[in-house]
């Protein structure tokens, strides 16, 4: 039995408790009880976290993140939490009324909770989530500079969130597209001026029509069974990108901007952080240089950690530092990293591992899929072929063009991203085949490892991000600029799509529950997880408690309760400013 088998079995024993826990009844101005309203209760905070690294705590140094938990009324407008003596904070929410919020009371008080109707237009347009406003951003019919603009300036963050629908001037917008192009994003430089003026007009023409937004899209009618866990950790500069749930019980988590690792214990709520160290004389950003100089407050990335894939033979975690040629491995008991160094591409992105615990890896900037084989500590690399002879020249350039660190200008960028094909997405079937989606070549690609041969698959639909494998060994994959997601029938070798439950959603990525039978997807732009029952082909939608989340992977634990992070970048575009490790789970 692990730790997590073991973390439910003890709140199995908390729910038993349930009829001695305090009961909030949430009710309308009338009296009248309200269903499926959002409460969620955090403690006050108590002694701060020791910031002594940088802002940061000290390597190893215990300390503890009190968790966030958020519940839903019921039918009669109740809503039970644990009794406590501690000091907590109330905040409740339903869209179309405003938070009502209520500090420091005991956590076995039952205060009266009444929520007001919210009559001010403009309140309640930027009340709404940023995918109904995004849902107006419609280029006057152009569906190709749509989907051109959602691949590359919704990459990190929400876009027609109220930091992005802020008034700039179509020179502003210029000057922030191509910043966003420097930290990463690859918006084609034709079209920078015409989406500079685009976003000026369609932005401020909104900010004077409010009305014009879409009404909220209702949440599902049966929330009063999920629980949401949230556990804050690093800053409002922090990335907490992606993690990995451990069989000793732990959720390690990354910092990409800080090169840190978060080792959390989700029973306790102790933590621990270890930063990922470098050499003296090391170059901050790596080969990539310091992208964000000038435009950043503060970064600490050396490596950047990324992704994260677990070991069956030992338990050892392995990163991809995106910022390094190299692969990282973390040993959790004796907490020490090791850098397994590579001249072979650029830029690792996602990791998975298979049963011959060879580790696999997207290079993102190389068009290239990477394998460790850590019984012979040597890499291989497959190259996933180039869409034409432009592009093929374009990845040459590029390739030298990163070997020399000639990297702090950006190239000018074409509308097909000639010459960065990205390969992304990468899993591995319970039969062996390694799959990788290629976000910008809108194709997957099929790999043998005992052959070494590359089939490429294009994809009917736009933007294949990140993908997992059901129990059949199909891949799965978000599209996330066309709004869906897509099974790839191997057999019969053909795709099968399904829209997404919500308008205008940029999913970031999926995974497959195969002993359920569930897809669980980020949707990224409306705070929601989605789920999605293969059999019955039906959507349950839950809210995420804070405005403006950005989760990029899920994990699944043994007892079916997924793992997301909030992971917004910049993270103070976060509702509080705070990433969160997030658990979804129901209670019955």
């Amino acid at each position: 039995m692990t730790r997590f088998s073991v973390f439910w079995l003890v709140l199995a024993g908390i729910c038993a408790l349930d009829a001695t826990a305090a009961e909030l009844i949430v009710r309308d101005t009338r009296g009248m009880p309200l269903s499926g309203a959002m409460v969620s209760r955090s403690f006050v905070p108590g002694e701060p976290a020791d910031t002594s690294d940088n802002g940061y705590p000290a390597p190893g140094m215990r300390n503890i993140t009190r968790p966030e938990t958020t519940r839903f009324t019921d039918q009669a407008g109740s809503v039970r939490f644990e009794d406590s003596a501690e000091l907590v904070n109330l905040r409740v929410r339903k869209p179309g009324y405003r938070d009502q919020r209520i500090s420091a009371i005991r956590g076995d008080e039952q205060p009266e909770l009444i929520l007001e109707a919210e009559t001010d237009p403009q309140k309640l347009a930027d009340s709404k989530p940023a995918n109904l406003w995004l849902s107006l951003l419609d280029f006057d019919g152009n569906e190709a500079d749509r989907e051109h603009f959602l691949l590359h300036c919704g990459f990190c963050h929400q876009q027609a969130s109220p930091f992005m629908r802020r008034d700039r001037s179509a020179r502003e917008w210029i000057e922030t597209i191509d910043r966003m192009n420097r930290y990463g994003a690859q918006s084609a430089h034709d079209f920078r001026e015409p989406l500079a003026q685009y976003l000026h007009d369609r932005y401020r023409q909104l900010g004077k029509q409010p009305d014009l937004v879409p009404d909220f899209e209702a949440w599902d009618k049966d929330l009063a069974a999920v629980e949401i866990t949230e556990w804050a950790i690093g800053d409002s500069l922090s990335q907490m990108h992606d993690f990995i749930l451990h069989p000793n019980g732990m959720v390690y988590v990354g910092d990409n901007l800080m090169d840190r690792l978060y080792e959390i214990d989700p029973l306790s709520g102790e933590y621990r952080v270890y930063k990922v160290p470098h050499a003296p004389g090391d170059a901050l950003g790596g080969i990539l240089g310091n992208r964000f100089a000038g435009g950043y407050p503060k970064v600490d990335n050396y490596f950047g950690v990324h992704s994260f894939a677990l070991s069956p033979r030992d338990g050892h975690l392995f990163i991809t530092p995106s910022m390094r040629r190299s692969l990282l491995e973390f040993d959790p008991v004796s907490k020490q990293f090791t850098e397994w160094k590579m001249d072979g591409g650029f830029y690792p992105h996602t990791v998975r591992i298979d049963q011959q615990d060879r580790v696999w890896f997207s290079l993102a900037l190389s068009s290239r899929v990477a394998m460790f084989d850590r019984s012979s500590r040597r890499f291989s690399y497959y190259d996933l072929p180039p869409r034409g002879l432009k592009e093929r020249l374009i990845l040459w350039i590029a390739q030298w063009r990163l070997g020399s660190g000639k990297t702090r200008t950006p190239p000018e960028y074409d509308r097909d991203n000639n010459g960065f094909p990205m390969p992304y997405g990468i899993d591995i079937a319970p039969d062996g085949t390694v799959w990788v989606a290629r976000l910008y070549a809108n194709d997957i690609a099929r790999i043998d490892p005992a052959t070494g041969k590359v089939q490429m698959i294009p994809t009917p639909f736009t933007g294949p991000r990140r993908l997992r494998c059901d129990a059949q060994g199909n891949p799965w994959i978000v599209g996330f600029s066309s709004g869906l997601i897509a099974r790839y029938n191997v057999a019969a070798g053909n795709f099968d799509r399904w829209p997404l439950p919500v308008r205008s959603e940029t999913p970031y990525s999926l995974n497959v529950d195969r002993e359920r039978n569930l897809v669980w997807v980020n949707g990224n732009q409306s705070d929601t997880i989605l789920r999605f029952d293969i059999a019955s082909e039906s959507w349950k939608i839950y809210p995420l408690s804070r405005y403006r989340s950005f989760t990029r992977d899920i994990e699944i634990d043994d007892e079916g309760s997924v793992f997301t992070s909030n992971s917004n970048f910049p993270g103070w575009q976060i509702e509080d400013g705070k990433p969160t490790l997030i658990r979804i789970r129901e209670t019955r």
